[in-house]
């Protein structure tokens, strides 16, 4: 049988491991080709316009990038073991488990790739080097790593990532490995014996970096062993198998992260949402900037300036308009769910514009009412 789909993508890329346990999990048929230099030269640059991975091509000849468009692609056409829970509160947590796994927990992802890059140059520079030469020696994997690498390892500035901060990321990962392996203790997944859209975002950082590179690797197994044994339940799952927990639960062992997440990461996002909706009324018809400047956030005790990421809106309005979309006791569900861990002023707070992403750009969809 001819390949359905194939993934172009990399071991040590932070979103193709997303991609990858979802292509596992679903049973498709399909398979991985790294995206080497002449990938990115002859197909992912005249089909997408940006050398970026994982891209998605079809048997039709469609190519797809962005994780979150490609399982949004792919779901209608699998259906069977949904990723997506049908319970609203289920729902609501496993799209804001996404957006904390796309968009916040790269904070630690990368400084422990790139801030204790001494302890794990070799191994870090020759995964970028095999990606781009699969078939070069060793030294010229590591030649071509410190080359193709270095623009992933100046991003910690913008990332928030300095010696302020970074103390307070580090325990503030150390405080979500605990909490998330104490959960992992009672259930395979976020949200029972299935995954999530939530365990599917949470597994591009927790895997690629988290527990793949060496140092924070040594982190995960000895301080979370049972988060390291999700990790590899995602990378070899059984496909279409479990069940989402009955009666729309959600683990109370899951409410400290995402109080934490409604501390640290919301606040960060809507000041992204009202940048956004002030860059539109000033440039009407325009395509946003990925980046819009920097602002202040906090971590843990810590505060310092980061990038303005306009992307994390498209990402947090999948769960604000699943949220606002609820009628009734399933909107008194959530209501009850968000004001015990903190997020009910978050998710109320109006947006006053809603994107569209094509093609890698943030346009306006419309005004919210």
């Amino acid at each position: 049988m001819a390949v359905e789909y194939i993934v172009y993508g990399a071991d040590h890329s932070y979103y193709t491991g997303k991609v990858r346990a979802y292509m596992r999990y679903k049973g498709l048929n399909w398979e991985e080709r790294t995206a080497t230099q002449e990938v990115y030269k002859s197909i992912i640059l005249p089909k997408i316009g940006a050398p970026i991975v994982p891209v998605l091509e079809t048997a039709d000849g469609e190519y797809i990038q962005d994780t979150t468009d490609i399982i949004d692609f792919l779901e209608p056409r699998h259906p069977a073991g949904s990723v997506c829970p049908a319970g609203p509160v289920q729902r609501l947590v496993a799209l804001l488990f996404e957006l904390y796994g796309d968009e916040w927990l790269v904070i630690p992802a990368m400084h422990y790739r790139w801030s204790v890059i001494d302890q794990q140059r070799e191994f870090i520079l020759k995964e970028f080097g095999r990606m781009s030469n699969p078939n070069g020696s060793e030294e010229e994997q590591i030649a071509i790593g410190e080359k193709t690498s270095k623009g992933f390892s100046r991003m910690l500035p913008a990332l928030g990532i300095s010696e302020a901060t970074i103390p307070a990321i580090e325990a503030v990962y150390l405080e979500f490995l605990d909490q998330l392996d104490k959960h992992f203790e009672q259930h395979n997944f976020l949200l029972g014996s299935r995954p999530s859209i939530g365990d599917f975002g949470f597994i591009g950082p927790l895997y690629a970096h988290l527990a793949r590179d060496p140092v924070p690797k040594a982190i995960m197994q000895e301080r979370a062993p049972n988060v390291f044994a999700w990790v590899e339940r995602m990378n070899n799952p059984n496909p279409l198998s479990g069940e989402f927990l009955a009666d729309d639960e959600v683990p109370e062992t899951l409410l400290p992260i995402l109080k934490t997440q409604m501390k640290d990461q919301l606040p960060d996002v809507l000041d992204a949402v009202a940048k956004n909706a002030a860059w539109l009324e000033a440039n009407p018809g325009g395509n946003i900037p990925r980046f819009l400047g920097m602002h202040s956030f906090t971590t843990g005790d810590a505060s310092g300036e980061r990038v303005i990421s306009s992307f994390a809106q498209w990402m947090y309005q999948r769960a604000y308009i699943h949220y606002q979309s609820l009628q009734g006791q399933d909107r008194e569900a959530a209501d009850q769910f968000l004001k015990a861990v903190g997020g009910y002023e978050s998710l109320s707070t109006p947006m006053p514009k809603r994107l569209e992403r094509k093609a890698g750009q943030l346009e306006l969809v419309e005004a919210d009412s």
